[in-house]
């Protein structure tokens, strides 16, 4: 069997909605080659071995729509581009990466296949697809193929470039609202929205995080300063600069004491309960290697609380518990860490386990504790000996149900005297059930940027919904965050109904972002030159905060190449379609192929949105019935039957009656104005197609809710090029 049997001819990221899906995809043009031949049914072995090594493919419907499906069809005989599909959504679930949209399509060449599948990072993707690949071909050539070894590679590449817990939630949360949202870096930068209803995100922070709050609390001593001057129960302390001053200091508080960096987060190089001069000293130098100066406040008993505050509520609250370990006899302390607890499930070192994996040597304040109960990491304690191991950074069980109000009325004042919309408190109490007057409990600390992970994967109890209380905080009164949109696409005529749209709508007092094939505009302000109407361009749009209406035109090429940039718009615009052989490199060769294409444009109009197309093309106005909104057709011909059939269901329209342009909706029809009045149109320029996007643009300002005496008097007077 050779190699190539199974080649890439081609691989593109569609990163919008495509001819597919509304999502992006990878789409593969591969090769198979003498395998045409060979169905997976003729290959000897092919099944059982495949089935053996990806056991999950189980699980994959496939077309017959049941459990099992995919494999029924493997057994029977499917092609490689087919069980290319399938392999390579299995390793990107294997993965973590979840995902279970593919198609597998001929083309008009023999053995040239389209491969889709749905995919939530291109690099990641692009990699499973090429490990699915190998897969195959060993499966089929019957040699081994290291799984395991390619699994945790393509795990640990998901890890460092997929979106972290924290960050992901809320984007989920965003998405289940139908708020649009654009990764801005390869971190956890995200923008929520578009234009200037965008708000972003990095984790747990957001564009209304005030930076000097963050400052604050990131500084121990001015953050006990700001809340005990507004009655928030602390304990007392004071900063330190050397162990002489830090035993001093828990003399003055009287001991037991705590010691910790004065800036330093996660529990880092915290020493709790603290008795003697020996072991304060010796926390004074575990805290000062963490942060750059060192508070010694008094020791509260109690289980240490995180309580997340977010827009002034309390949403979520997690206790942390000491961890120990039991002695058998025989086994050191390092080793009983290792068997009792980092076999835990929970625990691991990737960002979305509940519980961190404990490693001795990043743990200096684990060091010091076992010190202070006389073990060094290599002593072996005695069968039935308790050693604590840890004292904080076990903050994963859920008692937001038992949060007194008392204590959520001080936790939500603790984030307001900061001046954090987003705030972890760190509270420590014996019992959260109760008011912190009466045990003594105090706030320890307020963090900016708070973990999400202990509230959405707790090691016990329920998960709580914090993604979604960050967004209905950024976006109140159920808005997503959108701005008008409107997408133009056809074959001809596209770039001239943008500029007139975008002309009326700057008429119209709108801030307009156009991206077209003369180039990328704010307003009359053109920020690039030259053909502009692809993803890139339109993308520019949405990203710029003084945009609040977008005017994006979209090309056949565009879309079978790019995907749109944007999931969705109010208003979509088909203005013609007339088949070419330009799109034939594409394997896009009959006008329905390029209807497929095409109809991309209204599949993704919203609800409660507007398709504008046009009634003279047939196969334009048949995509009426695709659309999820809305209809307005426009049309020099209103005596067609797509046309009448419409006014007589009370639809809107803009038509052509001689030379007078219409507005009709049902049996209403209004004068517009007429072509000998248009200023475009006195140079002769009045061919079917400057009509028609003419029309176009007229439909669309009027479904914009634009004043019509506006529209007419910005038709009139626009010269076009």
């Amino acid at each position: 069997m050779k190699k190539n049997d199974l080649k890439f001819i081609k691989v593109m990221s569609l990163r919008g909605p495509n001819i597919w899906t509304y999502r992006p995809v990878l789409e593969a043009w591969v090769d198979i080659g003498d395998l045409e031949d060979s169905p997976s049914n003729t290959i000897p072995g092919f099944y059982e071995r495949l089935s053996a090594w990806l056991p999950g493919l189980i699980e994959h419907r496939c077309g017959i729509g049941e459990r099992g499906g995919f494999l029924q069809r493997l057994r029977e005989g499917t092609w490689p581009g087919h069980i290319l599909e399938h392999v390579t959504l299995e390793l990107q679930n294997l993965a973590g990466m979840q995902t279970g949209f593919g198609k597998a399509r001929e083309t008009s060449v023999r053995g040239l296949y389209k491969v889709v599948v749905r995919t939530r990072h291109e690099k990641v993707g692009r990699a499973c697809m090429e490990a699915a690949r190998e897969l195959v071909l060993a499966a089929m050539e019957d040699r081994p193929y290291d799984l395991d070894g390619t699994v945790a590679g393509l795990k640990d590449l998901a890890d460092s470039l997929c979106l972290g817990p924290s960050t992901a939630c809320i984007v989920d949360a965003a998405t289940e609202r139908g708020i649009p949202s654009i990764r801005l870096t390869d971190g956890n930068l995200v923008q929520l929205g578009h234009g200037v209803n965008q708000h972003r995100i990095w984790t747990a922070e957001t564009d209304k995080t005030s930076a000097i709050a963050e400052s604050i609390s990131s500084d121990k001593d001015l953050t006990k300063q700001l809340l005990q001057s507004c009655g928030v129960p602390i304990p007392e302390g004071r900063l330190v600069d050397s162990p002489a001053d830090a035993w001093e200091a828990a003399e003055d508080i009287g001991v037991p004491v705590v010691v910790k960096p004065l800036d330093a987060n996660h529990g880092r190089g915290v020493s709790a309960e603290l008795m003697t001069k020996e072991e304060v000293e010796a926390a004074y130098q575990v805290a000062i290697q963490e942060g750059s100066s060192v508070i010694v406040e008094r020791f509260i008993r109690g289980h240490e609380h995180r309580i997340l505050v977010i827009a002034g509520k309390v949403v979520a609250a997690a206790r942390g518990e000491a961890a120990f370990v039991v002695g058998d006899g025989s086994s050191t302390i390092r080793a009983l860490i290792d068997t009792q607890l980092n076999t835990d499930p929970r625990r691991g070192i990737a960002e979305d386990f509940p519980l961190s994996l404990i490693i001795l040597e990043e743990e200096p304040a684990i060091r010091l504790e076992l010190a202070r109960q006389g073990f060094e990491p290599d002593s072996v304690p005695v069968a039935g000996k308790k050693v604590m191991v840890q004292r904080n950074g076990n903050m994963a069980f859920d008692v937001t149900d038992q949060v007194h109000p008392d204590v959520a009325l001080v936790a939500t004042l603790a984030a307001k005297v900061v001046g954090l919309d987003i705030a972890g408190i760190d509270l420590v109490a014996e019992d959260i059930s109760r008011p912190l007057e009466e045990q003594r409990g105090a706030i320890v600390e307020v963090n900016a940027g708070p973990g999400l992970l202990m509230h959405l994967k707790p090691a016990q109890g329920e998960a709580r919904p914090v993604g979604e209380a960050i967004v209905n905080s950024l976006f109140p009164d159920e808005g997503n965050g959108r701005i008008p949109l409107v997408g133009i696409c056809g074959s001809q005529g596209k770039t001239l109904v943008a500029q007139l749209l975008a002309r009326l709508l700057h008429l119209g007092g709108k801030q307009v972002g156009m991206s077209c094939s003369k180039g990328l505009y704010l307003n009359h302000r053109q920020l690039q030159p030259g053909n502009c109407a692809n993803w890139e361009a339109g993308h520019k749009v949405l990203l710029n905060r003084a945009v609040d209406t977008a005017v994006l035109v979209n090309g056949p090429r565009e879309i079978l190449a790019e995907g749109l940039p944007y999931d969705r718009c109010l208003v979509g615009v088909v203005t013609n379609l007339a088949h070419s052989a330009d799109l034939d490199d594409f394997y896009v060769h009959t006008a329905d192929q390029l209807y497929n294409v095409m109809r991309t444009q209204v599949d993704v109009v919203l609800p409660e949105g507007m398709a504008i197309l046009n009634a003279d093309d047939a196969q334009v106005a048949e995509m009426a019935s695709l659309c999820d909104g809305e209809v307005i057709f426009f049309g020099s011909h209103p005596d067609n039957a797509v046309m009448r059939k419409h006014l007589q269901e009370n639809g809107r329209a803009v038509l052509l009656r001689g030379s007078q342009i219409m507005l009709a909706q049902g049996e209403s029809m209004t004068l517009f104005s007429t072509l000998e009045d248009i200023l475009m149109m006195a140079s002769g320029r009045a061919s079917p197609v400057v009509v028609g996007s003419l029309l176009a643009a007229i439909a669309c300002a009027w479904s914009l809710n634009l004043p019509i005496e506006l529209i007419r008097t910005g038709v009139q007077t626009f010269r076009g090029d």
